[in-house]
């Protein structure tokens, strides 16, 4: 019969055993088993050391490509943006300082900043969709053509605010001011020149065929709490550099701020002309919005390391390269054609020079005319 004593016998053994066994595996094993764990160790420790190493020298290089980047980069930029008025577009979240070092590589390249237009997180905050889509309605030139997504719709009615005129709209509106300048001085002689002053000042952002007054739709976002406005930059672009968020949104919130980012940026090109979407490392990876955008192969260009002096004259050539054109991809995300346009985008050359130089050919001073001509490679 089977008693107490047995039962504690028993389990006197098994934990015995246990003992015993963990003695003596300890014992067997533990040489080589501190041997393997202190190579891996020693392993490790010397891969950390090389990696150390290779980061410095990387941070070095760098250092050492954004001193090269200054110092060269007044004749790298010279005239590739020449007579452009280039307005600067912050993303919620987009680093300041970037804004400003990109609108110096901006005036570098010949080019003017109309002004900035920054958007504030009010603008990308899931409840703000709406008012947003309300807003675009209200201030558009034609509602009914105004269509996709609210940030399709703001990106269409601020894109026709910001854009220039082209010649033909500008000299037709040059020509009805000044038509009606004559006939207001004769209707309204002996009166003061206050109020021409200022319906001259207010003139100078009407759209020559509607009437629509610019400034007002920017006003309109401003006054919404969606956006602020620096400079003058109704009316006033041709070409766009849109900046991005300096680090990704969260990822519970990154298909949505990154769809709206994208749209707003596509809806501003359509409208402008020449875009640049700009943004650092993480931007062009996955979760970033230059990769979304890179995703729908845009015809605007695309830039994904900003933020330093080598990228940033980067985006200021991306902008040159895609006057003629459709922009492309570059930095050193997935989906570039290379890190910067290759071949370089040229100089541009400025209406008095290509006036003189059709002069010159028309007189027939073949010397003349090859010293004036751009030498190769310009």
């Amino acid at each position: 019969m089977i008693d107490f004593r047995y039962h504690l016998v028993s389990i006197i053994a098994v934990f015995l055993a246990l003992t015993v066994g963990l003695v003596l595996g300890t014992t067997m094993l533990q040489d080589p088993l501190l041997n393997t764990l202190q190579s891996e160790t020693a392993d490790l420790r010397g891969q950390s050391e090389e990696l150390r190493a290779e980061r410095d020298d990387s941070e070095l290089l760098n250092t050492g490509a954004d001193q090269f980047t200054d110092a060269v980069a007044a004749d790298v930029l010279e005239d590739r943006l020449l007579d452009r008025e280039v307005v600067l577009v912050a993303a919620p979240g987009a680093d300041e300082e970037v804004v400003q070092a990109l609108g110096g590589r901006v005036e570098e390249a010949g080019a003017s900043v109309a002004g900035r237009v920054v958007f504030e997180e009010a603008f990308l905050d899931s409840g703000s969709a709406t008012f947003v889509d309300e807003l675009a309605l209200q201030v558009a030139v034609d509602p009914g053509d105004l269509s996709g997504n609210p940030y399709d719709k703001a990106g269409t009615a601020l894109g026709h605010a910001l854009a220039a005129p082209d010649e033909a709209d500008a000299e037709e509106s040059e020509t009805t001011e000044e038509s009606e300048a004559v006939e207001d001085a004769e209707a309204t002689e002996g009166r003061g020149r206050d109020n021409d002053d200022a319906e001259a000042e207010g003139a100078a952002t009407e759209d020559p065929e509607t009437g629509h007054d610019a400034s007002a739709v920017l006003s309109a976002f401003s006054e919404g709490g969606l956006l602020t406005v620096e400079g003058s930059p109704a009316a006033s672009a041709d070409t766009l550099i849109v900046v991005a968020p300096a680090s990704n949104a969260p990822e519970e919130d990154a298909e949505r701020v990154n769809t709206a980012l994208t749209s707003l940026t596509a809806a501003l090109h359509r409208q402008v002309g020449p875009t640049v979407l700009a943004g650092g490392a993480d931007s062009g990876r996955p979760g970033g919005v230059v990769a979304l955008a890179r995703d729908q192969e845009p015809s605007h260009a695309t830039v994904d390391v900003v933020g330093r002096s080598t990228g940033d004259v980067v985006a200021v050539l991306a902008l040159a390269d895609s006057l003629d054109g459709s922009g492309s991809a570059y930095g050193i995300g997935e989906g570039v054609v290379g890190f910067l346009p290759d071949p370089l985008p040229g100089p541009v050359e400025s209406a008095e020079t290509e006036a003189d130089a059709e002069a010159v050919a028309e007189s027939g001073n073949e010397d003349e005319a090859r010293r004036r001509a751009p030498r190769s490679g310009e």
